[in-house]
């Protein structure tokens, strides 16, 4: 017996090993099949090598949290449409009278954005914005990345559907909406600040250097484009959206594109001559009728090839440029009235408005997001799969393999066992209790990510608090949640936020820019300790 508990013990290590390094280290050479796959293989190999049975891996998924993750994804996605995104962009250079305030702004911003849509999905609209309007005003870039992918985490902090963890820690303790942002409030306002002050005191003398007027080799950014971005979907993901792929304006893009481009061209004249030539010969209102009929039949049957195209995963390159040429001609050519628009972005801020306020009543947090998905789903009043598809499914997939993982690995013992080392030099009704517990959160954040040491740390952690107050097992889980947060600004790959910033920011067209690991550690270190420190005394 006790031979099988060992071997229980070196497998489910072995599966928890294999998928913390695929998590970790998404294209690592001898396994790059990335974090999601990473994951269903380590929840696999915790079934087969009999680490927990197959019924436990069903119940060790958190229905719940995944039903909140896909709500609030949604409502992200209905949000860009409704251009809230173009807005928040339009805020960062409206009446800017410095660098020095432009970073403050993106602070700002950022942070806000990310206590509502999730930092990733902030780190993603606005990463291009932040790119342009730097180019713009002919300033480096990293100081501003920094402000925006730092702010974003500690922004996320504030409420449950920040980021994942928070998540994760608001539906296992049962902390109410309100009481989790009035706990993490102060905190976060306070964090924004002093990491804002920290980036000035950093990058003052480059902030300070003026606009050279005669730098030829500027490239001047028109206004509109600083104000637009596309929100490209799965936006957890960074994957090349399909808008991206086949920019047929893009300069880089225009000679392998021109007959291409002509082609399409070609069929719509020969429509359009068609639509010319039944009308021309049309005498009567039955006639007229008729020439109707048949343009509105053939551009119904080109709405429904592109369709399909659109939706057959195995389309070429080049008839999936068709289909989107000819999507976005349609919708030139049929633009939706301008009060009907108005009216469904007001519709749209509105359910927002009322999840949140339901959020901070105390609804159940999971049905409540699914239930302003769906209400947007039903006032968009069209087929809803071009923005369902737009969903981070491979998130959720992720989080189920994790969810299976994570259980496996606290079955082994291990979790269990290295606590009951740390627990007594945690406690957190001493200061030097809640620092040690910091640190550990703070080194487990970045070495096995945010989201399992929650997931490891969470109820041992509200456990040992408990003994001492209720009040005290609260703030036990608010501290998790500021730490291992706040912990992702540490290094470059400490959060998903951090990555996106620096992909993000590597793939932009004509504004391409590297975020070094090393320069974001020269800030990150001192940041993440300053920050984390005051936030641990402004925890209620």
């Amino acid at each position: 017996m006790a031979m099988a508990v060992s071997v229980k013990l070196v497998l489910g290590s072995i599966a928890f090993a294999i998928f913390w390094v695929l998590a970790v280290f998404p294209a690592v050479p001898f396994l790059p099949i990335g974090r999601t796959a990473g994951s269903l293989l380590g929840a696999m190999l915790m079934v087969i090598f009999c680490v927990i049975t197959p019924d436990q891996a069903y119940d060790a998924i958190d229905l719940p949290i995944l039903g909140l993750l896909f709500g609030t994804m949604v409502v992200s996605i209905y949000l860009e449409r409704a251009d809230l995104f173009k807005y928040l962009g339009k805020l960062l250079s409206w009446k800017s009278i410095g660098a020095k305030d432009l970073l403050c702004r993106i602070c700002l911003i950022s942070a806000i954005s990310s206590s509502l849509f999730t930092n990733d999905t902030t780190c993603v609209v606005l990463t291009e914005f932040v790119l342009k309007i730097a180019r713009q005003h002919n300033l480096p870039p990293h100081p501003f990345l920094l402000a925006l992918a730092s702010s974003a985490n500690i922004g996320s902090s504030a409420t449950p559907i920040g980021n994942p963890q928070n998540l994760v820690i608001a539906l296992e303790s049962k902390i109410s909406f309100g009481d989790f942002v009035l706990g993490i409030l102060p905190a976060m306002l306070v964090g924004v600040l002093v990491n804002a002050l920290i980036l000035l005191c950093m990058y003052w003398r480059l902030l300070s250097v003026q606009k050279d007027e005669e730098d030829a080799t500027l490239e001047v950014v028109a206004e509109e484009d600083v104000n637009f971005h596309q929100f490209s979907p799965a936006t957890m993901s960074h994957a090349t959206s399909l808008n991206e792929i086949v920019n047929i304006d893009s300069p880089a893009n225009v000679k392998g594109n021109i007959g291409h481009v002509e082609t399409l061209r070609n069929r719509i004249r020969n429509e359009n001559e068609l639509h010319r030539t039944s009308s021309a010969g049309s005498e009567s209102s039955a006639n007229s009728n008729g020439s109707k009929d048949l343009t509105s039949e053939l551009h119904s049957q080109r709405m429904d090839e592109n369709q399909n195209i659109l939706s057959n995963g195995n389309a070429s390159m080049d008839e999936l440029g068709d289909a989107v040429f000819m999507q976005s001609l349609d919708e030139k050519e049929n633009p939706t009235p301008k009060w009907k628009w108005l009216l469904w972005k007001t519709c749209v801020y509105l359910v927002t408005i009322g999840m949140l306020i339901s959020l901070l009543m105390g609804l159940n947090m999971s049905w409540t997001a699914i239930a302003a998905a769906v209400a947007l789903v039903v006032l968009d009043f069209k087929d809803a799969r071009p923005s369902l598809e737009k969903v981070s499914y491979s998130l959720l997939i992720f989080f189920c393999g994790m969810f299976i993982t994570v259980d496996g690995f606290n079955k082994t013992g291990i979790p269990s066992a290295v606590w009951d080392l740390m627990e007594p030099y945690a406690k957190i009704d001493h200061v030097s209790g809640i620092a040690v517990l910091a640190l550990v959160i703070l080194v487990l954040s970045n070495v096995a990510s945010n989201v399992p040491t929650v997931l490891l740390l969470g109820a041992r952690v509200a456990a040992s608090a408990a003994q001492i107050s209720a009040a005290d097992e609260k703030k036990a889980w608010l501290i998790l949640a500021w730490v291992s947060t706040v912990a992702g600004n540490l290094s470059l790959l400490g959060s998903a936020a951090n990555l996106i910033v620096c992909e993000q920011a590597r793939r932009a067209q004509h504004l391409g820019y590297t975020l070094s690991f090393w320069r974001h550690l020269k800030f990150g270190v001192p940041a993440t300790l300053v920050v984390t420190a005051i936030g641990l005394t402004l925890i209620r």
